[in-house]
């Protein structure tokens, strides 16, 4: 049988935007693995009568409802009660619990547990109880007239808990389907590029899906199918994945990753090399990108922040002359200095970014969003100019960064260091 979920959010909170509702998160991820579709996200506040209102609709429109929050002893933790009252169900009292959160309170914190503490072991009557192991609000389900009710707690590390160790194996049971997702990610091309590729053919998907996603200088595209079983779905995935890559091609660089540095420190790795940076406009976002990653030292060797002109000729060793004549922001420049930045580390490969982040252009009248990126290495030095456009500052340095991680890709697969087209970069 086919479910469909919604999850209610309780805490005013969320809406004031105090916190990020990443209970949310971890709970749609954890139900599609499942099997089980989450169709709608809800948030409400700390009102009763407006949490009546958001369960009404719920009720009406999904068979699994799972609310996160209002489960304390504070005047204003009423989700269960509130609950309970839509759904005709009794609040009952479980001494063990109270027993439990008791001891919690005499032997861990070593002060009498307040009398408010005693509405957190009431429950419904006849649910399911989800012990808490981190803290003092248990969870609990009940099914009532078809619809599966399941209330967890607001904390993230409780509710992630309580998750893994009750909810995923309750849920389980309800739902004979699983669902597996393959993340294709891309760079090189827009968003608007890939769909105009593929539209057609998402268009006309049901079981499988493919939907394009930008990220931040990127694009991912899901595949998602949902089977009876796991294997059953990746054979559905894999001609899916074939499609994309034939229509996309060398653009995509990975599947199920989780970007292109860590990309390029498998491949550094695989191949025993190591790579230096030298940046400018980027500030290190580079180096700070690599090392980032546990594992990093077996393939960077370090890196400079030239900023100045003076420190990309004093350290990095680019010509006087030549900064004279082209400019810091020029294609000799960066080849310059990703030749210096090999040469100083002795590193295999050495990367270099040399731009203009913004927000007013050069001394020499180099428009925003200019950047080149050079890449040394033993078979010689090649460039990329990157054209951004007139792009906030953090977009434009992490675009570039991604074109250097990309330049370094593209070297170790043996691909033509341009990429098939970069009008359109996201």
């Amino acid at each position: 049988m086919a479910h469909t979920a919604e999850l209610i959010a309780v805490g005013t909170e969320l809406l004031l935007g105090n916190i990020a509702n990443t209970n949310a998160q971890l709970l749609s991820q954890s139900l599609s693995a499942l099997g089980i579709d989450v169709h709608w996200h809800t948030v409400v506040g700390d009102n009763p009568q407006r949490l009546q209102e958001a369960l009404d609709i719920a009720r009406r429109r999904a068979d699994i409802l799972i609310t996160t929050g209002g489960l304390g002893p504070t005047y204003d933790d009423l989700t269960k009660q509130t609950i309970c009252a839509a759904f005709g169900k009794p609040l009952v009292l479980h001494p063990d619990i109270l027993e439990d959160i008791r001891a919690f309170y005499e032997s861990a914190l070593h002060v009498p547990m307040p009398d408010n503490n005693t509405q957190q072991a009431q429950l419904p009557e006849g649910c399911t109880v989800f012990d808490n192991p981190v803290g003092t609000a248990p969870g609990c389900a009940f099914e009532a007239d078809g619809v599966h009710v399941l209330m967890l707690p607001g904390p993230s590390h409780e509710m992630e808990a309580m998750l893994h160790r009750w909810v995923e194996p309750y849920l389980r049971t309800l739902s004979s389907d699983v669902i597996v997702s393959r993340d294709i990610m891309t760079f090189g091309m827009g968003e608007s590029s890939v769909d105009a590729l593929l539209h057609e053919t998402m268009s006309r998907m049901e079981n499988p899906t493919l939907a394009t996603y930008a990220k931040p200088c990127e694009v991912r595209l899901r595949a998602t199918a949902k089977a009876p079983t796991r294997e059953a779905a990746e054979a559905m995935l894999d001609p899916v994945e074939a499609q994309v890559r034939a229509a996309l091609g060398d653009v995509v660089y990975g599947v199920n990753v989780g970007g292109l540095p860590e990309v390029c420190l498998a491949l550094l790795k695989e191949r025993h090399l190591t790579f230096a940076t030298a940046e400018s406009c980027t500030g290190g976002r580079v180096a700070e990108r690599i090392t980032a990653l546990p594992g990093a030292s077996a393939v960077y060797r370090g890196g400079v922040v030239s900023y100045w002109t003076e420190v990309k000729a004093a350290v990095l060793g680019v010509p006087q002359p030549l900064l004279d004549q082209y400019g810091a922001v020029s294609e000799e420049c960066a080849r310059a200095m990703a030749e210096g930045a090999r040469r100083i580390t002795g590193a295999d490969l050495a990367v270099s970014v040399t731009g203009v982040a913004g927000p007013d252009p050069d001394e020499r009248g180099v428009p925003v969003g200019i950047v080149y990126i050079g890449l040394a290495t033993p078979e010689g030095t090649f460039c990329r100019k990157m054209d951004s456009g007139r792009r906030r500052r953090d977009r434009i340095q992490a675009l570039a960064a991604n074109h250097a991680f990309d330049l370094i890709r593209r070297y170790l697969t043996g691909l033509p260091i341009a990429p098939p087209s970069l009008e359109g970069n996201p």
